[in-house]
Protein backbone atom coordinates (compact mmCIF):
# COMPACT_ATOMS: atom_id res chain seq x y z
CA UNK A 1 0.00 0.00 0.00
CA UNK A 2 2.77 2.39 0.84
CA UNK A 3 4.39 1.46 -2.46
CA UNK A 4 1.25 2.31 -4.41
CA UNK A 5 1.07 5.73 -2.77
CA UNK A 6 4.70 6.36 -3.62
CA UNK A 7 4.14 5.41 -7.27
CA UNK A 8 1.05 7.63 -7.40
CA UNK A 9 3.00 10.62 -6.03
CA UNK A 10 5.78 9.98 -8.56
CA UNK A 11 3.24 9.88 -11.40
CA UNK A 12 1.65 13.15 -10.29
CA UNK A 13 5.08 14.76 -10.09
CA UNK A 14 5.84 13.63 -13.67
CA UNK A 15 2.54 15.00 -15.02
CA UNK A 16 3.11 18.32 -13.25
CA UNK A 17 6.58 18.63 -14.73
CA UNK A 18 5.28 18.02 -18.28
CA UNK A 19 2.54 20.62 -17.88
CA UNK A 20 5.00 23.34 -16.84
CA UNK A 21 6.97 23.02 -20.06
CA UNK A 22 4.04 24.86 -21.80
CA UNK A 23 3.44 27.46 -19.10
CA UNK A 24 5.75 30.50 -18.52
CA UNK A 25 7.08 30.99 -15.00
CA UNK A 26 6.00 27.55 -13.73
CA UNK A 27 8.55 25.93 -11.43
CA UNK A 28 8.73 22.42 -10.35
CA UNK A 29 9.78 22.10 -6.74
CA UNK A 30 12.74 19.96 -6.16
CA UNK A 31 13.44 18.06 -3.13
CA UNK A 32 15.21 21.12 -1.78
CA UNK A 33 12.13 23.42 -2.38
CA UNK A 34 13.88 25.69 -5.02
CA UNK A 35 13.00 26.36 -8.77
CA UNK A 36 14.28 23.55 -10.94
CA UNK A 37 16.94 23.88 -13.66
CA UNK A 38 14.50 23.13 -16.48
CA UNK A 39 12.46 26.30 -15.69
CA UNK A 40 15.54 28.54 -15.68
CA UNK A 41 16.55 27.14 -19.05
CA UNK A 42 13.09 27.88 -20.49
CA UNK A 43 13.15 31.52 -19.33
CA UNK A 44 16.58 32.00 -20.84
CA UNK A 45 15.38 30.72 -24.20
CA UNK A 46 12.24 32.87 -23.88
CA UNK A 47 14.08 36.21 -23.42
CA UNK A 48 17.25 35.69 -25.45
CA UNK A 49 15.66 35.83 -28.93
CA UNK A 50 13.96 39.20 -28.10
CA UNK A 51 17.27 40.77 -27.21
CA UNK A 52 18.90 39.45 -30.39
CA UNK A 53 15.99 40.76 -32.54
CA UNK A 54 16.27 44.20 -31.00
CA UNK A 55 20.00 44.28 -31.65
CA UNK A 56 19.63 42.96 -35.23
CA UNK A 57 16.76 45.24 -36.39
CA UNK A 58 18.15 48.65 -37.55
CA UNK A 59 16.24 51.79 -36.71
CA UNK A 60 14.60 53.44 -39.75
CA UNK A 61 16.38 56.52 -41.00
CA UNK A 62 14.27 59.69 -40.79
CA UNK A 63 12.77 60.73 -44.13
CA UNK A 64 13.90 64.01 -45.63
CA UNK A 65 11.00 66.44 -45.68
CA UNK A 66 11.28 68.92 -48.58
CA UNK A 67 11.22 72.53 -47.59
CA UNK A 68 7.92 74.15 -48.40
CA UNK A 69 8.11 77.25 -50.57
CA UNK A 70 6.63 80.29 -48.92
CA UNK A 71 3.01 80.81 -49.94
CA UNK A 72 2.26 84.23 -51.32
CA UNK A 73 -1.14 85.64 -52.04
CA UNK A 74 -1.84 85.86 -55.78
CA UNK A 75 -2.05 89.32 -57.28
CA UNK A 76 -5.68 90.41 -57.52
CA UNK A 77 -7.06 90.09 -61.05
CA UNK A 78 -8.06 93.28 -62.79
CA UNK A 79 -11.80 93.65 -62.77
CA UNK A 80 -13.42 94.44 -66.12
CA UNK A 81 -15.06 97.79 -66.51
CA UNK A 82 -18.58 97.69 -65.19
CA UNK A 83 -21.29 97.59 -67.83
CA UNK A 84 -23.90 100.34 -67.63
CA UNK A 85 -27.00 99.22 -65.76
CA UNK A 86 -30.48 100.68 -66.16
CA UNK A 87 -30.46 104.22 -64.82
CA UNK A 88 -26.63 104.49 -64.73
CA UNK A 89 -25.66 104.95 -68.38
CA UNK A 90 -24.21 107.98 -70.16
CA UNK A 91 -25.84 111.39 -69.83
CA UNK A 92 -25.90 114.60 -71.87
CA UNK A 93 -22.34 115.95 -72.03
CA UNK A 94 -20.69 112.52 -71.67
CA UNK A 95 -18.33 110.98 -74.24
CA UNK A 96 -17.76 107.27 -74.77
CA UNK A 97 -14.91 105.86 -76.88
CA UNK A 98 -14.45 102.50 -78.57
CA UNK A 99 -11.41 101.55 -80.69
CA UNK A 100 -10.73 105.13 -81.74
CA UNK A 101 -14.34 106.14 -82.37
CA UNK A 102 -15.70 108.69 -79.87
CA UNK A 103 -19.39 109.41 -79.45
CA UNK A 104 -20.50 112.50 -77.49
CA UNK A 105 -24.06 112.84 -76.19
CA UNK A 106 -24.66 116.50 -77.08
CA UNK A 107 -28.33 117.13 -76.32
CA UNK A 108 -31.79 115.63 -75.92
CA UNK A 109 -35.42 116.72 -75.85
CA UNK A 110 -38.96 116.19 -77.04
CA UNK A 111 -39.45 116.70 -80.78
CA UNK A 112 -42.45 118.06 -82.69
CA UNK A 113 -42.41 117.71 -86.47
CA UNK A 114 -43.69 120.50 -88.73
CA UNK A 115 -45.01 117.85 -91.09
CA UNK A 116 -48.63 117.08 -90.23
CA UNK A 117 -48.23 113.61 -91.73
CA UNK A 118 -45.39 112.74 -89.36
CA UNK A 119 -47.11 112.64 -85.99
CA UNK A 120 -46.73 110.10 -83.17
CA UNK A 121 -49.43 107.63 -82.20
CA UNK A 122 -52.04 108.61 -79.63
CA UNK A 123 -50.58 108.54 -76.11
CA UNK A 124 -47.01 108.74 -77.43
CA UNK A 125 -44.45 111.46 -78.11
CA UNK A 126 -41.26 111.75 -80.16
CA UNK A 127 -37.89 112.18 -78.46
CA UNK A 128 -34.63 113.30 -80.06
CA UNK A 129 -31.04 112.58 -78.99
CA UNK A 130 -28.17 114.36 -80.78
CA UNK A 131 -24.58 113.11 -81.03
CA UNK A 132 -21.14 114.11 -82.27
CA UNK A 133 -18.88 111.36 -83.62
CA UNK A 134 -15.10 111.64 -84.02
CA UNK A 135 -13.16 108.92 -85.85
CA UNK A 136 -9.47 108.64 -84.90
CA UNK A 137 -9.26 104.87 -85.39
CA UNK A 138 -6.97 104.80 -88.42
CA UNK A 139 -9.65 103.32 -90.69
CA UNK A 140 -13.20 103.98 -91.85
CA UNK A 141 -15.92 103.67 -89.19
CA UNK A 142 -19.65 103.52 -89.72
CA UNK A 143 -22.03 105.40 -87.44
CA UNK A 144 -25.65 104.65 -88.22
CA UNK A 145 -29.03 105.44 -86.68
CA UNK A 146 -29.92 101.79 -87.33
CA UNK A 147 -27.45 100.77 -84.60
CA UNK A 148 -29.52 102.61 -81.95
CA UNK A 149 -32.40 101.03 -80.00
CA UNK A 150 -34.76 102.63 -77.48
CA UNK A 151 -36.48 101.18 -74.41
CA UNK A 152 -39.17 102.87 -72.30
CA UNK A 153 -39.63 101.24 -68.89
CA UNK A 154 -37.90 98.19 -70.35
CA UNK A 155 -40.08 97.90 -73.48
CA UNK A 156 -38.70 98.42 -76.99
CA UNK A 157 -39.90 101.53 -78.82
CA UNK A 158 -40.32 102.33 -82.51
CA UNK A 159 -37.80 104.46 -84.35
CA UNK A 160 -38.84 107.74 -85.94
CA UNK A 161 -36.85 109.09 -88.87
CA UNK A 162 -36.14 112.81 -88.59
CA UNK A 163 -34.42 115.14 -91.00
CA UNK A 164 -30.92 115.00 -89.51
CA UNK A 165 -30.63 111.31 -88.75
CA UNK A 166 -27.06 110.33 -87.99
CA UNK A 167 -25.70 107.98 -90.64
CA UNK A 168 -22.19 108.20 -92.04
CA UNK A 169 -19.11 106.24 -92.96
CA UNK A 170 -16.39 108.41 -91.46
CA UNK A 171 -12.88 108.40 -92.85
CA UNK A 172 -10.02 108.50 -90.38
CA UNK A 173 -9.72 111.98 -88.86
CA UNK A 174 -13.24 113.00 -89.89
CA UNK A 175 -16.21 113.84 -87.68
CA UNK A 176 -19.97 113.61 -87.98
CA UNK A 177 -23.08 114.97 -86.28
CA UNK A 178 -26.68 113.86 -86.25
CA UNK A 179 -29.65 112.69 -84.23
CA UNK A 180 -31.80 109.66 -83.52
CA UNK A 181 -35.55 109.78 -82.93
CA UNK A 182 -37.97 107.41 -81.20
CA UNK A 183 -41.67 107.20 -80.33
CA UNK A 184 -42.19 106.56 -76.62
CA UNK A 185 -45.19 106.55 -74.26
CA UNK A 186 -45.94 110.00 -72.87
CA UNK A 187 -45.99 108.61 -69.31
CA UNK A 188 -42.75 106.61 -69.57
CA UNK A 189 -40.64 106.94 -66.41
CA UNK A 190 -37.30 105.50 -67.58
CA UNK A 191 -36.13 105.92 -71.18
CA UNK A 192 -32.80 104.51 -72.32
CA UNK A 193 -31.20 104.39 -75.76
CA UNK A 194 -28.65 101.71 -76.57
CA UNK A 195 -25.91 102.06 -79.20
CA UNK A 196 -24.06 99.02 -80.53
CA UNK A 197 -20.48 99.95 -81.43
CA UNK A 198 -19.87 96.52 -82.95
CA UNK A 199 -22.77 94.13 -83.56
CA UNK A 200 -20.32 91.27 -84.13
CA UNK A 201 -19.13 91.57 -80.53
CA UNK A 202 -22.40 92.87 -79.07
CA UNK A 203 -20.58 95.91 -77.69
CA UNK A 204 -23.37 98.19 -76.42
CA UNK A 205 -23.50 101.40 -74.41
CA UNK A 206 -26.54 103.05 -72.82
CA UNK A 207 -27.59 106.70 -73.04
CA UNK A 208 -30.17 107.95 -70.54
CA UNK A 209 -32.91 110.25 -71.78
CA UNK A 210 -33.70 112.94 -69.20
CA UNK A 211 -35.90 115.35 -71.14
CA UNK A 212 -34.80 118.67 -72.60
CA UNK A 213 -31.09 119.05 -71.96
CA UNK A 214 -28.26 120.71 -73.89
CA UNK A 215 -24.57 120.36 -73.08
CA UNK A 216 -23.70 123.60 -74.92
CA UNK A 217 -20.63 121.82 -76.27
CA UNK A 218 -18.90 123.03 -79.45
CA UNK A 219 -16.35 121.10 -81.48
CA UNK A 220 -13.24 122.20 -83.31
CA UNK A 221 -13.54 122.40 -87.09
CA UNK A 222 -10.91 121.37 -89.62
CA UNK A 223 -8.74 124.40 -90.41
CA UNK A 224 -6.73 123.11 -93.37
CA UNK A 225 -7.58 121.47 -96.67
CA UNK A 226 -6.20 118.11 -97.79
CA UNK A 227 -2.93 118.52 -99.67
CA UNK A 228 -3.71 115.73 -102.14
CA UNK A 229 -7.15 116.99 -103.21
CA UNK A 230 -8.05 117.37 -106.90
CA UNK A 231 -9.52 120.57 -108.35
CA UNK A 232 -11.77 121.45 -111.27
CA UNK A 233 -10.02 120.49 -114.51
CA UNK A 234 -7.87 117.76 -112.95
CA UNK A 235 -7.79 114.18 -114.21
CA UNK A 236 -7.25 111.20 -111.91
CA UNK A 237 -6.84 107.53 -112.81
CA UNK A 238 -7.41 104.41 -110.78
CA UNK A 239 -6.82 100.80 -111.82
CA UNK A 240 -10.23 100.77 -113.48
CA UNK A 241 -11.46 104.33 -114.07
CA UNK A 242 -10.28 107.63 -115.52
CA UNK A 243 -12.16 110.49 -113.83
CA UNK A 244 -12.25 114.09 -115.06
CA UNK A 245 -13.31 116.80 -112.59
CA UNK A 246 -15.48 118.89 -114.93
CA UNK A 247 -17.29 121.45 -112.78
CA UNK A 248 -18.51 122.50 -109.30
CA UNK A 249 -21.30 124.88 -108.31
CA UNK A 250 -24.20 125.64 -105.96
CA UNK A 251 -27.59 124.19 -106.86
CA UNK A 252 -30.81 126.15 -106.33
CA UNK A 253 -33.29 124.33 -108.56
CA UNK A 254 -34.88 122.28 -105.78
CA UNK A 255 -38.55 122.45 -104.78
CA UNK A 256 -39.84 123.39 -101.36
CA UNK A 257 -40.40 119.71 -100.56
CA UNK A 258 -36.70 118.88 -100.81
CA UNK A 259 -35.21 122.22 -99.77
CA UNK A 260 -32.11 122.06 -97.54
CA UNK A 261 -32.41 122.69 -93.82
CA UNK A 262 -32.20 126.31 -92.65
CA UNK A 263 -28.59 127.49 -92.64
CA UNK A 264 -27.59 124.98 -95.33
CA UNK A 265 -27.12 125.11 -99.08
CA UNK A 266 -26.83 122.52 -101.84
CA UNK A 267 -23.55 122.14 -103.74
CA UNK A 268 -22.56 119.66 -106.43
CA UNK A 269 -19.58 118.52 -108.46
CA UNK A 270 -19.74 117.24 -112.03
CA UNK A 271 -17.56 114.31 -113.05
CA UNK A 272 -16.90 112.28 -116.18
CA UNK A 273 -15.85 108.66 -115.73
CA UNK A 274 -14.33 106.27 -118.30
CA UNK A 275 -13.82 102.54 -117.81
CA UNK A 276 -10.17 101.82 -118.67
CA UNK A 277 -10.22 98.21 -117.46
CA UNK A 278 -11.09 95.01 -119.33
CA UNK A 279 -14.25 94.28 -117.30
CA UNK A 280 -17.45 96.08 -116.32
CA UNK A 281 -17.12 98.78 -113.65
CA UNK A 282 -19.67 100.56 -111.46
CA UNK A 283 -19.66 104.14 -110.23
CA UNK A 284 -22.39 105.51 -107.96
CA UNK A 285 -23.29 108.57 -105.91
CA UNK A 286 -23.36 106.24 -102.88
CA UNK A 287 -19.58 105.83 -103.14
CA UNK A 288 -19.09 109.53 -102.30
CA UNK A 289 -18.98 111.29 -98.91
CA UNK A 290 -18.80 115.02 -98.23
CA UNK A 291 -17.12 116.89 -95.36
CA UNK A 292 -17.54 120.59 -94.55
CA UNK A 293 -14.73 121.80 -92.26
CA UNK A 294 -14.07 118.15 -91.43
CA UNK A 295 -17.67 117.30 -90.47
CA UNK A 296 -19.78 114.87 -92.45
CA UNK A 297 -22.61 116.30 -94.58
CA UNK A 298 -25.79 114.70 -95.85
CA UNK A 299 -26.27 113.83 -99.48
CA UNK A 300 -28.80 115.61 -101.63
CA UNK A 301 -30.76 113.35 -103.94
CA UNK A 302 -32.91 115.77 -105.95
CA UNK A 303 -30.90 116.32 -109.12
CA UNK A 304 -31.85 114.78 -112.45
CA UNK A 305 -28.36 113.95 -113.68
CA UNK A 306 -26.93 112.01 -110.71
CA UNK A 307 -23.81 110.01 -111.52
CA UNK A 308 -24.74 106.34 -111.43
CA UNK A 309 -23.65 103.87 -114.11
CA UNK A 310 -22.39 100.38 -114.90
CA UNK A 311 -19.76 100.85 -117.60
CA UNK A 312 -18.52 98.30 -120.10
CA UNK A 313 -14.82 98.55 -121.03
CA UNK A 314 -13.99 101.87 -122.82
CA UNK A 315 -17.45 103.29 -122.08
CA UNK A 316 -18.06 106.66 -120.38
CA UNK A 317 -20.61 108.37 -118.13
CA UNK A 318 -21.13 111.91 -116.92
CA UNK A 319 -23.13 113.07 -113.92
CA UNK A 320 -23.32 115.06 -110.68
CA UNK A 321 -22.90 114.32 -106.98
CA UNK A 322 -24.66 116.74 -104.58
CA UNK A 323 -24.68 117.45 -100.82
CA UNK A 324 -26.19 119.78 -98.22
CA UNK A 325 -23.48 121.83 -96.50
CA UNK A 326 -23.52 124.71 -93.99
CA UNK A 327 -23.61 128.11 -95.67
CA UNK A 328 -20.71 129.17 -93.44
CA UNK A 329 -18.44 126.25 -94.39
CA UNK A 330 -14.90 127.24 -95.38
CA UNK A 331 -13.43 123.93 -96.55
CA UNK A 332 -15.64 121.51 -98.49
CA UNK A 333 -14.18 118.22 -99.68
CA UNK A 334 -15.85 115.29 -101.41
CA UNK A 335 -14.30 111.84 -101.05
CA UNK A 336 -14.70 108.99 -103.52
CA UNK A 337 -14.02 105.46 -102.23
CA UNK A 338 -11.91 103.90 -104.94
CA UNK A 339 -11.51 100.55 -103.17
CA UNK A 340 -13.67 99.35 -100.28
CA UNK A 341 -11.07 96.76 -99.25
CA UNK A 342 -8.10 99.13 -99.07
CA UNK A 343 -10.28 102.14 -98.09
CA UNK A 344 -8.29 104.33 -100.46
CA UNK A 345 -9.89 107.70 -101.18
CA UNK A 346 -9.86 110.25 -104.01
CA UNK A 347 -10.60 113.76 -102.72
CA UNK A 348 -12.24 116.48 -104.82
CA UNK A 349 -12.01 120.02 -103.40
CA UNK A 350 -15.04 122.27 -103.79
CA UNK A 351 -13.87 125.76 -104.83
CA UNK A 352 -14.15 128.60 -102.34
Amino acid sequence: MRRIKKLTALLLLTLLSASCSFTAGCSVPSSSGQRGDNTASYEKEKTAPKEDAAEAMPLPEPEEVPEEEPVTDPAPAEEPAAEPTPGSGYHVGDTVENDGLSLTFVSSGDYVSDNEFLKPKAGEKIIKLSFHADNQSGSDRLVSMYDFSCYADGYECEAFYGEDGISATLSDGRTGEGSVYFQVPENAADIEVEYDFDWLEDNKVVFVYEGNKDSGMSFEKASSASSDAYHVGDVVETDSLRIIYKNAAEYTGYSSFIAPEPGNKVIYIELEAENISSSDQNISIYSFECYADGTHCEGFYGMDDELSASLSPKRKARGTVAFQVPESASIIEIEYSDNLWTQSKIIFAYPD
